[in-house]
């Protein structure tokens, strides 16, 4: 990918700092969550806004004006264009920014995150309540400033997902929900008919959990020479190329937590980890969205890790780690534990295969709600508890159950929830279509093989950067267009039968 033009160059020099910069901002925000003193919340905030300063700085620099400027008087053509198109793109925004803004997004960023920390554990809503309204503040400002007053959500969807919008969500999130509400009545209906529980697994050392955690994820093929695993209140992935960050967490009384919550963050880093470093900072080298991103950290942590052949490999290494702990459990036992339906579950991220989509459309009526004017932040924990009801069978006894589970509203990440559905959607494509090309892949999983599976991957989607949105990316790599069909086929299978 070279030119004679020496604009281009240039540009790709001013790229990789800002790209720089914000794996800086990764890193103390991954170190905010891991290993940050509770006193130094204040000056982690400060630290993270000056940051968003300079960043922002480089993000609007002229210089970088006139080298996307010459670029384009020039005609590049192919993927130096969609460089050139990407950066211009992020460039026009930015210059829309005040830097106040910027920074205040960033301070507020880290505020709201021990104040959300704090709030979940006291089950205080009032207490994080005025930090959501700061948020919805500044994200309705910024989208006034960027074009987007008329759809602030749009635009909060769009930063997520390139090319995405609340309509063509909506359509998607109708078709899923027409399917899978009578699918998961009836397996609901189906799993309490039979009352069966699966069994209980207790005691499970939490050493032996932090070796068998990093032992699978590196056997799926996560580089540990390149990242590492942590522990964090909400388990995420941070950072890219060469550092990439991964954190679970541990309670012995729930060891299935820690090994799915590794794998699913093991897949969005080996995501990461796949990305042609050599474009590192432009469009070629970052990844096509977070619904593209859930789609690798899903489908590893679903279709791979609760498949039989999956266990087949691991539960004799299973048993060797927790060998008191799975005295007396069969492996039927732990093959139901893994797959377990649990009608009425209030808690998104642990929630099973087939309840767990419910969790996002009930986020996202919330999001479009608030956005449009029609909830206030006030009234949240109310509508969020009647919705619970109305989607889930259940309302939560409490907010740290509700409205306070998840980390994302407090760092202003509205429109993020969708991509988790959307990501499901595209594993399960994704799924059958490297099953129609990797003929065996059950009996590579039943001998601790993926390296086909990740090397199909690679090539399909991790390579490929940003070069198409979700929708292209699906229709090239599936053969079909992105919708809930193969979801659908895909539970209906797995737990209609299995679970059922």
């Amino acid at each position: 990918m070279t030119t004679s033009y020496s604009a281009y160059p240039e540009l790709l020099a001013r790229l990789r700092r800002i790209h720089v910069l914000g794996t800086l901002t990764g890193v103390l925000g991954w170190d905010e969550q891991v290993n940050l003193p509770p006193g130094a919340a204040a000056r982690r905030g400060e630290q993270l806004s000056l940051l968003a300063e300079l960043t922002h700085a480089e993000a609007t620099a002229p210089a970088l004006g006139a080298a996307l400027a010459n670029c384009e008087a020039a005609g590049l053509a192919g993927e130096v264009a969609l460089v050139v198109a990407a950066a211009r793109r992020d460039y026009d925004r930015a210059v829309k920014l005040p830097v106040e803004l910027v920074a205040e997004k960033a301070r507020l960023s880290s505020e709201a995150y021990h104040a959300w920390a704090a709030a979940r554990a006291a089950r205080d809503f009032p207490a994080f309540a005025p930090f959501l309204e700061k948020h919805l503040a500044l994200a309705r400002r910024e989208a006034e400033l960027l074009g987007y007053g008329g759809r602030p959500y749009d635009l909060a969807i769009d930063r997520h997902d390139p090319g995405l919008d609340a309509v063509r969500v909506g359509a998607l999130f109708a078709e899923l929900r027409a399917g899978l509400v009578p699918l998961v009545r009836r397996i609901d209906a189906r799993v309490q008919l039979r009352g069966e529980r699966p069994v209980a697994l207790r005691g499970f050392d939490i050493e032996a959990q932090r070796r068998v955690a990093r032992m699978v994820t590196a056997r799926l093929g996560f580089d540990y020479d390149r990242g590492r695993l942590d522990v964090s209140l909400h388990p995420f992935c941070e950072g890219t190329g060469d550092d990439v960050r991964l954190t679970t967490r541990f309670d012995p009384d729930n060891p299935l937590d820690s090994l799915y919550s590794s794998i699913h963050e093991a897949g969005h880093g080996l995501y990461e980890q796949g990305l042609p470093s050599v474009h590192a900072g432009t469009a070629l080298g970052v990844a096509a969205g977070l619904a593209v991103h859930e789609s690798q950290s899903r489908l590893w942590e679903n279709q791979v890790a609760r498949s039989r052949a999956f266990w087949t490999w691991l539960e004799p290494e299973y048993r060797a780690a927790f060998s008191g702990s799975l005295a007396g459990v069969t492996a039927d036992a732990l093959h139901a534990a893994v797959n377990e339906v649990a009608p009425g579950g209030l808690i998104r991220v642990d929630a099973d295969e087939v309840h767990y989509n419910l969790h996002i459309l009930l986020r996202f009526e919330l999001e479009k709600r608030l956005f449009a004017g029609d909830l206030a932040v006030a009234d949240l924990p109310q509508a969020w508890d009647d919705l619970s009801g109305e989607l889930l069978g259940r309302r939560p006894a409490h907010a740290g159950e509700g409205v306070l589970q998840d980390v994302h509203w407090s760092g202003g990440a509205f429109g993020y929830f969708p991509s988790y559905a959307l990501g499901n959607m595209i594993a399960a494509q994704l799924w059958g279509a490297a099953r129609a090309a990797l003929p065996g892949l059950e009996h590579d999983f039943a001998r601790g093989e993926f390296g086909r599976l990740l090397g199909w991957l690679r090539g399909t989607v991790h390579a490929q950067g940003r070069r198409e949105d979700a929708f292209a990316l699906t229709r090239r790599a599936t053969g079909a267009e992105l919708g809930a069909g193969a979801l659908l086929e895909y539970l209906n299978e797995r737990y209609g039968r299995e679970v059922g």
